[in-house]
């Protein structure tokens, strides 16, 4: 079944894309916890580190659905690599100037998260044209939703070793070097440098003109919600159970648990509609969280959290091939990174709203959240089923005709985003 993931990392291009955008992206995925060692390393607080890094965040979910659209205006090397520079400029800045002046600092997480490159988006508007079949595409959306939860488990182990071997500053700027590297890694590649976007129609909205798309998002936002909440949720329940080893553990088998999943939804073609197989993944990954209510001891609850994590990764995935049906012409760079924006938000939601719900009723109380959230997604997701089938009815095979779900039938892929 692996013959699958093999065939396309063979592909030409296909594995330096991947590995390239996975490193250009290590210093969003480890922004977070680079920037709070960083801080209390100077002396900052707890609270100060905290702030700096919802700046960053805030600033990241703005910046990314901005520049895909200038992406797909103007192509990818004209935008991710300045992007990359300046972002890892403003975390420079920050690295030499600390936490003092205090404005300087929030300026400079401002910039570095405003102009953090869309790397995630650009790879996924870049797969149709390195992959010359359908099931490949798809296949290559699993692939790279595993690849994140990788990333995302890899990265802070890098901070902390960073630290280890040299300083909290030192590894706030070799992450970003490196981040720089990988972005410049993907836009000197003959793909990134062929693409251009399917001419689009003038719209300030861009791609949420899409009703399927905005669906979608929301969607993705209550799922954001739950993960979000786990975190919180996770911290409750560890203070009681062992501390930060626990929590550790905890968040380590949501991890695992949405490697496994991706890796084995991703080892085989999947027929029928996929706003149909979406539903299902979301009802089983709401269902998967109730079980974390029971709060059971320590090793039994890190099964349970690998056991929430399993749909994460095969929920992501079908929703990429979604993105890709219902972007408006000339926008699936910025239908992506809309995606990445919502979950982001979503997540930030999650842990704001949890933390209360902990204070008053305890750790159950806060992983009652994650349910709620997937169900509140399903919901969603049963309530636009019309808009996010209505691509899909009539589509015609077509390998050369990007969609466009306000103009045209719906082909398999976007692929007229092709060099």
């Amino acid at each position: 079944m692996a013959a699958g993931y093999l065939e396309i990392l063979r592909a030409r291009h296909a594995a330096r894309l991947l590995v390239g955008t996975l490193v250009g992206r290590l210093p969003n995925a480890t922004a977070a916890i680079a920037v709070v060692l960083f801080v209390r390393a100077e002396g900052g607080t707890y609270s100060l580190a905290g702030a700096l890094a919802a700046v960053y965040g805030v600033a990241n979910a703005v910046g990314q659905p901005l520049l895909g659209r200038l992406v797909d205006l103007h192509g990818q090397p004209r935008v991710q690599l300045p992007a990359a520079l300046v972002s890892a400029l403003g975390m420079g800045v920050f690295a030499f100037a600390g936490t003092e002046p205090l404005p300087l600092a929030h300026v400079s997480m401002v910039v570095a998260g405003l102009f953090t490159p869309p790397l995630e988006g650009g790879l996924r508007a870049l797969w149709p044209s390195v992959l010359g079949r359908e099931e490949q595409v798809h296949t290559a959306y699993a692939m790279d939703a595993v690849a994140q939860e990788v990333m995302f488990t890899v990265g802070p182990l890098l901070v902390t070793l960073c630290v280890a071997l040299w300083s909290a500053q030192a590894a706030l700027l070799v992450l970003n070097v490196i981040g720089v590297l990988g972005a410049l890694s993907v836009v000197v590649s003959p793909p990134s440098r062929a693409w251009r976007s399917a001419p689009r129609e003038a719209h300030w909205l861009g791609a949420l003109r899409s009703a399927g798309l905005l669906a979608l998002l929301a969607a993705f936002l209550c799922i954001g919600v739950a993960l979000g909440s786990i975190t919180v949720a996770a911290v409750s329940y560890a203070d009681d159970h062992g501390g930060d080893a626990v929590y550790g553990w905890l968040m380590a088998g949501i991890g695992l648990g949405a490697l496994v999943g991706g890796t084995v939804y991703g080892m085989r073609q999947w027929g029928g509609a996929p706003e149909r197989r979406l539903r299902g993944l979301v009802a089983l990954l709401a269902v998967c969280y109730l079980p974390l209510t029971l709060v059971p001891g320590p090793v039994a609850m890190t099964a349970l959290t690998t056991l929430a994590g399993v749909f994460l990764a095969p929920c992501i995935a079908c929703a990429f091939v979604l993105v890709d049906r219902h972007a408006p012409k000339g926008t699936v760079t910025e239908a992506f990174s809309w995606l990445v924006t919502t979950f982001t938000v979503g997540a930030s939601v999650g842990t704001g709203l949890t933390g209360p719900v902990v204070e008053r009723g305890g750790a159950v109380w806060g992983f009652a959240v994650p349910s709620a959230a997937g169900a509140a997604a399903l919901v969603v997701l049963l309530a636009t089923g019309r808009v996010l089938a209505a691509a899909g009815r009539g589509a015609v095979v077509a390998v050369s005709s990007e969609n466009d779900p306000n103009r045209a039938v719906e082909p398999r892929f976007s692929s007229e985003d092709r060099a």
